[in-house]
């Protein structure tokens, strides 16, 4: 028999008992269909937790001193912080560093009018430090260079909206900070909620770093320190060579017990990213265990149909078909079931991403290989679960198939 002779036999079947077709694969169109959207649902999630994390800052390196070694607290040393100068060697030494700002972390009892006072974090900070958490400003501005010994203070939405009502109608108000008088010139957000865990809090200042610097009395030293160093990188691919060399000149210019940690987001989003493709993958399991279901349901459904055409097989062996034909008969008809259905159940589940991307502007993942995987695993599924119904009806026994009543 020739392959368009099987084939048209098999629709033929199928024409016959149009419901059991449409029962057996439904299960598959719910099975490729799911697993696509569960595809788009991974790559979603993934996309999203990066762009969060890449709005926080990509690029951003920073520093902090954690003390120092045993020995150090052996000898009486002192504490060994960082410092401005040390920003500006690493900013002269390290190419590619596009900003950089020192953070002086200050701590004061704010009066927020009507007799109360509230304890406020306030951070000293470079113009470029915007820049580098990449914040974003919602009223007003930040300060520049200009700003640099001025008595300006840029103030989170948060502390805006608990003292003054409003983003608008904190500009231009005074703040008093170690008894000087700041006027508010902007109001400021994080991009991406860290939900306290920067060293940005609900109720945060911002000063300039060098007016900080002075106001505070924390400082006896007399030398430009600061709680932590920030750095941006102009390319994100650059944040691991730039942090090492960042980690060899702060180190060379402080005591060797000193211990330093340069730390970026790069292995957060390598991190993020294993996770998100771990939960796709947990997923897609579960989408696979429905498709071998579905499998199950069509080696059920061609089993029955075996028993339901005994007669018609004896026939067509009687006639000279081949055990071959007979089994390639059956094995087509389950593969037509399983391919028919994966094909319907791919186009379902495209529509999905396709209709948001549509219908709203969120520009939601299309993966086109979960299409291919999904008709190439419902073919799979067909010649696999088939193979069982198609070998039983080439191994009956024409004679006895046709006494069969």
């Amino acid at each position: 028999m020739l392959f368009s002779e099987i084939v048209s036999i098999a629709i033929d079947s199928f024409r016959t008992s149009k419901v059991r077709f449409v029962l057996t694969a439904l299960g598959m169109v719910i099975g490729t269909s799911s697993l696509i959207v569960v595809v788009t649902i991974g790559l979603t999630g993934k996309q999203y937790v990066l762009n969060l994390i890449q709005s926080i800052g990509a690029n951003m390196i920073y520093v902090e001193y954690e003390g120092g070694s045993n020995t150090s607290l052996r000898t009486g040393t002192t504490n060994d912080f960082l410092t401005v100068e040390d920003m500006l060697s690493v900013q002269q030494q390290v190419a590619g560093i596009q900003a950089a700002s020192p953070m002086l972390e200050l701590h004061d009892r704010i009066a927020v009018g009507g007799g109360k006072e509230r304890d406020t974090l306030v951070l000293g900070v470079d113009p470029d430090y915007t820049k580098v958490r990449n914040l974003e400003i919602l009223v007003g501005r930040f300060f520049d260079s200009g700003d640099a010994h001025e008595k300006a203070a840029v103030i989170t939405q948060a502390f805006a909206r608990k003292v003054f009502g409003s983003e608008f109608a904190a500009k231009d108000q005074q703040l008093k900070i170690y008894h000087l008088s700041f006027t508010i010139i902007g109001v400021f957000r994080e991009r991406v909620e860290t939900f306290g865990q920067s060293e940005i809090a609900a109720d945060t200042i911002l000063i300039p770093y060098a007016v900080g610097h002075a106001s505070s009395t924390s400082d006896t030293s007399g030398t430009n320190t600061a709680k932590q160093l920030f750095f941006s990188v102009s390319d994100a691919g650059d944040v691991p060579r730039a942090s090492a060399l960042i980690q060899r000149i702060i180190q060379s210019r402080h005591r060797p017990e000193s211990v330093y940690h340069v730390q970026n987001l790069t292995q957060l989003l390598a991190v993020a990213a294993r996770i998100a493709n771990g939960l796709t993958v947990v997923l897609l399991a579960i989408s696979l265990v429905t498709l071998i279901v579905s499998g199950v349901g069509i080696m059920n459904i061609m089993l029955a149909s075996v028993r339901t055409r005994i007669r018609e097989i004896g026939i067509r062996k009687a006639i000279g078909a081949t055990n071959r034909e007979i089994k390639l008969q059956f094995l087509t008809e389950a593969i037509l079931i399983s391919v028919t259905g994966g094909l319907v159940g791919t186009v379902l589940g495209l529509a999905l991403p396709f209709s948001v991307r549509f219908f709203t502007e969120f520009r939601i993942p299309i993966s086109g290989l979960s299409a291919v995987i999904a008709i190439f695993v419902a073919s799979l599924v067909g010649v696999i679960f088939g193979t069982v119904p198609a070998t039983r009806a080439a191994q009956l026994d024409p004679v006895e198939a046709l006494h069969y009543e």
